[in-house]
């Protein structure tokens, strides 16, 4: 069963932001599209998967397709000769002797490699590692929008708090200063009250670079200039129906990174037979068509001509290289063993990186009901505060304690709130469940 919570400016305070009309009111679904459109950290990695696919493609067709190369040659000469034949005592004599020869040819060549086969199948592989790895890129940005986003807000609802608390402090200033004008209190709580109502402004004035930084960080997700205004909705919903058990079954089926680690030791275990193969013997075939024309004003071919075609076949394999070979086939395995030993690796750093964002949200979710609760007994006592300092009941002593009380627990409340959503958001980026759908401009990040 989801429980809806929402913002405490909707349940507890009271009222919205006052939005300045230059910002631009977005939702975490806009921002999430806005910043899968412009991020470029995306657009650098789904470039990458495209070079990716692009070199599997080639490989595979270099692979399978012969090597068909073409030639052609012209030259000419011009030489003065001097000849002397055997049945001729008296020599010959060229001047200005020409002669120019003519040749072009097409050369097909197809190579069968034993290992040529696995080396298509690790392109392969790659091109899945490149096109997961684009998939992690998609993953984390939403992850850091989404949580970007409900950090602005954390602060925004921190700033109200805060006026809520410099609102009361105002009040006491203003009660203490009467009282001193008329003679009822002496300087020294009117003194007091003043230094605590500038200690909250002085809080007031870090929140406000809090919020400007918040802001800053949600504008680099989404690739906007810095200084650009967003303002974001004031409502958290939380889930409470995460279960731990299916969180870490869905991380070992979608979690991207564990995928990656698995496809690395399938290239790792396809390396390895690629370097096998290569102790086995490799065949090209290949074919020549050739003309080559001769025309000569010296010697006894005065003029030749051949056209043809030349055909066969080459048959090798290595008898002895220096080991180097073995060198390689022996890293391989070496290679292959610790692919292993990252998804092993990989499976107990997922498992526990979702069982301490899961202690964490599950603690947060214990500790909502009782901050919540308090924040109630927290808002009575300041009330009842305020009202005996008006009356003079109570000192300044007392107010000012009911006051920071208040403050606390309205902070702890929505800090809870805000931790709950991050580590909801983690637990959903971990299982391999957060995930984006561009269709007629809707987002979804939930699970199924």
């Amino acid at each position: 069963m989801k429980k809806l919570l929402c913002m405490l400016a909707l349940v507890t305070l009271g009222q919205h932001f006052a939005l300045a009309q230059e910002e631009e009111n977005i939702d975490l679904e806009k921002a999430i599209l806005m910043g899968l459109d412009k991020n470029y950290g995306i657009k650098i990695a789904s470039n990458n998967q495209n070079i990716a696919e692009r070199d599997a493609k080639i490989t595979r067709g270099s692979l399978l397709m012969p090597i068909l190369d073409a030639n052609f040659t012209r030259s000419f000469s011009q030489e003065d000769v001097t000849q002397q034949f055997v049945n001729s005592p008296e020599p010959n004599q060229i001047n200005g002797a020409q002669s120019n020869n003519e040749n072009y040819s097409l050369i097909a060549v197809y190579g069968l490699r034993p290992e040529a086969i696995y080396t298509m199948k690790v392109a392969g592989k790659l091109a899945e590692v490149s096109e997961l790895q684009a998939k992690v890129m998609v993953e984390n940005t939403v992850a850091s929008i989404a949580s970007a986003y409900y950090k602005l807000v954390l602060e925004l609802q921190r700033q109200k708090v805060l006026e809520t608390t410099l609102e009361l402090s105002k009040s006491r200033l203003d009660i203490a200063q009467a009282r001193y004008e008329l003679g009822g209190a002496g300087k020294r709580d009117y003194l007091t009250a003043q230094v605590d109502f500038n200690a909250d402004r002085s809080m007031m004035v870090n929140q406000e670079l809090a919020i400007k930084n918040a802001r800053i960080n949600l504008n680099e997700l989404l690739a906007l200039s810095p200084d650009t205004r967003l303002a974001v909705n004031d409502t958290i919903i939380v889930e409470n129906n995460l279960k731990l058990n299916d969180l870490i079954e869905n991380a070992y089926l979608n979690n991207k990174e564990y995928l990656i680690t698995q496809r690395n030791e399938n290239v790792a275990f396809l390396t390895l037979r690629e370097t096998q193969a290569s102790r086995l013997p490799s065949i090209n075939l290949n074919g020549t068509y050739n003309n080559n024309t001769l025309n000569s004003q010296a010697g006894f071919l005065l003029f030749n001509q051949r056209q043809g075609f030349n055909y066969g076949f080459t048959a090798s394999f290595n008898v002895f290289n220096g080991f180097a070979l073995n060198r390689r086939i022996q890293n391989a395995k070496v290679q292959k063993l610790n692919a292993e030993l990252a998804v092993s690796q990989m499976e107990l750093q997922l498992t526990s990186d979702i069982q301490r964002a899961y202690n964490i949200y599950n603690t947060n979710m214990q500790l909502l009901d009782i901050e919540f609760a308090n924040y109630k007994v927290a808002v009575e006592n300041a009330d009842i505060a305020l009202e005996r300092f008006r009356l003079g009941i109570a000192d300044y002593l007392q107010f000012r304690d009911a006051q920071v009380n208040l403050l606390t627990a309205q902070d702890r409340l929505i800090s809870a709130l805000f931790n709950i959503k991050e580590m909801e958001i983690e637990l959903l980026r971990l299982s391999g469940k957060i995930f984006f759908q561009n269709d007629k401009d809707k987002f979804s990040l939930t699970l199924d």
